[in-house]
């Protein structure tokens, strides 16, 4: 160990008698306290005392190598030390094992769904699913006993699948809200990122401290096989759309290529410059994309294993300088990278994001920047701005360093290497800001990311810009409105659409009597169809005429529906966001529906128990004369109310 700790620090009291002993792997510190001996974890921050007395404070502490053994010597009050033995494993005693010990790091990430639940958070061991549409955490699950690492859904939404850092990886169920799997390993483990194949059958976790990747069946929770070699913790896992093969990045600057069909083995194996850090296939399993240590993403071609472009995104990151930094930005920068990507549901860009307050979104075949987003600009994160600020400077540095080294008093916190989260219960605690994972929609109308700030949603509205599509001199609102009571409502429709006004598209599409949907529906050019699609979606969300514009949506897909299929790929965002609103329509109506149904139901059943069933009256019943004559005196009698109140008002 480079740095010198005292217990002070570590325990929070005072003890200078004894002595100390470090674990074989240096995570942890074995010191008598008193009559006691404490084990500091120096990963985790934390001290336990073990389960052991002695008569008279404890001189010194020896430990085997194995770990297995203690052996404890106490002061005798002046009658010579007494020495105690503490044994581990099946006598009962202590057993340390360094496998176990478990990092508390917080590693948010999010997935998008396909339902009206898309959103899930993991942090340190809770997993909280979301409703975008209300913005509300409607479900909490704490069967974790350790900090999550990977979230991801399944295709039909309705099931989470998680891995975390205490060796099991579970699958919930948001029907019922339960966790009805749990995978585990043969020997305990700690699994670093999860993936579920297309149909959900297939579960995938890769281990950080073993560099095995194991596979577990869905339906029946056995472990199915255990693939090997990988020289490294795996980063990451994806498993292509189209075809039944996985891809597993590992820090030993390979990924590789496993065929389920072919009993796992690696189909191929694809070399690079650096330790892989993330790693997704295309929506449509044509491309896969890299995130290396050197801040590099590069594309390959799974089928013929040749890389086909890259992307150097070091100067896009922009590092910022931390408080407690010796170095420049610029030279700190060498040491970011990204460790997040995901590609947008028609696969033409890639969302990248990693130790930064920058989201990066690349075009994939141009292999440029588009557009830089910025997380937050909150200057109570640390490595927020690239230059520190010089009133904070002195000349023996930075102030910040200089409160840092002030520990000669007790109970001063002296922070341990690698530890990101700090002290949160310190008045000055500046966390670091970073993006820990993106994930795209599928409809490809918002995306998400977990940072330092939170949770945040970025979303397209399209009804705050001016966007027009094709527009020339010729297209005013008033040539519009001109055309639609000329009844030419294919070409008001397309004029609507280059104008791009939501108003007027609204008021152009709505004006087609119910009867002409077909006719009009038919005669619009393809290129419009696509639109006209995309804006039946939005207005679902917001619009009561639900009937209507279901009608133009089945008339566009039936009279549309061959031509479409030939460009599905690029109209897949379009069909899945019209997907997700008609059902969200259904659920909300459904119930409703079902609750009448069941209501009327029991109401006829009731009626047919008690035998109370009322003969159909022949139309001139006594009854109905009586009904009749009351009506009328009631009418006479509100009639005369009502000219009395008029003569007392006159």
């Amino acid at each position: 160990m480079k740095f010198a700790y005292r217990f002070s620090n570590l325990l929070g009291t005072v003890y200078r008698r004894g002595n100390l002993n470090f674990t074989q792997d240096g995570n942890s510190v074995i010191s008598p306290v008193g009559n006691r001996v404490t084990v500091f974890d120096l990963k985790n921050n934390k001290s336990d005392t073990l389960p052991l007395a002695t008569r008279y404070n404890v001189k010194c502490v020896g430990l085997s190598p194995d770990g297995c053994l203690a052996i404890i010597v106490d002061e005798g009050n002046g009658l010579g030390p007494e020495h105690g033995v503490w044994g581990g494993g099946r006598h009962g005693g202590w057993l340390f094992y360094p496998d176990w010990v478990v990092s508390v790091e917080k590693s948010e990430d999010v997935s998008v769904g396909w339902a009206s639940r898309p959103h899930a958070k993991k942090g340190e061991e809770d997993v909280k699913v979301w409703n975008t549409l209300s913005g509300f955490c409607f479900i909490t699950f704490t069967e974790h006993s350790s900090g999550v690492t990977g979230v991801t859904f399944t295709s039909t939404g309705y099931v989470i699948v998680t891995s975390s850092m205490d060796g099991t990886v579970r699958a919930f169920d948001l029907h019922r809200y339960r966790n009805f799997r749990t995978f585990t390993s043969p020997r305990p483990t700690q699994f670093s990122c999860v993936a579920v194949d297309g149909s959900g059958e297939i579960v995938s976790a890769g281990a950080q401290d073993s560099f095995e990747v194991f596979i577990w069946s869905m339906q029946t929770g056995r472990l199915l096989d255990v693939l090997s070699g990988h020289e490294g913790p795996i980063s990451g896992l994806s498993f292509n759309p189209a075809k039944s093969v996985l891809a597993s990045a590992s820090w030993d600057k390979t990924v590789r290529l496993w065929d389920m069909f072919d009993s796992w083995r690696t189909k191929e194996t694809l070399a690079l410059t650096s330790d892989a850090l993330a790693v997704t296939f295309r929506p449509d399993g044509a491309e896969l994309a890299v995130a290396t240590l050197n801040s590099q993403i590069t594309f390959w071609d799974p089928e013929n294993a040749v890389q086909t472009g890259s992307i150097e995104g070091r100067h896009d990151l922009r590092a910022g300088r931390k408080e407690l930094d010796k170095i420049t930005a610029k030279h700190s920068a060498k040491g970011k990278s990204f460790t997040t990507l995901c590609y947008s549901a028609d696969g033409q860009n890639i969302l990248v994001g990693g130790l930064s307050k920058f989201v990066c979104i690349y075009h994939v075949k141009e292999q440029i920047l588009v557009r830089k987003f910025e997380i937050s600009c909150n200057l109570s994160l640390d490595a927020m701005e690239e230059f520190l600020n010089r009133r904070k400077m002195t000349e023996f540095g930075n102030l910040a360093l200089i409160d840092q080294d002030a520990g000669e008093e007790d109970g001063v916190v002296i922070p341990l290497p690698g530890v990101r989260k700090g002290d949160m219960s310190s008045r000055h605690f500046k966390p670091e800001i970073r993006v820990t994972s993106l994930r795209f929609s599928p409809t490809g109308r918002c995306w998400a990311a977990t940072t330092t700030e939170g949770l945040l949603i970025y979303s397209l509205d399209a009804r705050m810009t001016f966007d027009p599509f094709e527009l020339d001199t010729s297209i005013t609102p008033s040539r519009i409105r001109a055309a639609l009571r000329q009844r030419d409502f294919t070409r008001a429709i397309l004029m609507a659409f280059r104008l791009n006004e939501q108003a007027l598209v609204q008021e152009a599409l709505e004006s087609v009597p119910q009867d002409e949907v077909e006719v009009v529906s038919s005669s619009l050019p393809e290129l419009y169809v696509e639109k006209v699609l995309e804006f039946l979606a939005t207005s679902f969300e917001v619009s009561r005429h639900l009937e209507f514009y279901l009608l133009w949506t089945r008339q566009l897909l039936m009279q549309h529906g061959q031509k479409l299929k030939s460009r599905a790929g690029m109209l897949l965002p379009a069909v899945q966001f019209l997907q997700k609103s008609i059902q969200r329509h259904l659920n909300d109506l459904s119930k409703l529906c079902d609750w009448n149904c069941y209501n009327m139901r029991y109401a006829l059943a009731v009626s047919k128990q008690r035998g109370v069933k009322r003969p159909a009256e022949p139309p001139g019943s006594e009854e109905e004369a009586a009904a009749s004559t009351d009506d009328e005196d009631s009418l006479r009698l509100l009639a005369g109310t009502e000219e009395e109140e008029g003569e007392m008002l006159s």
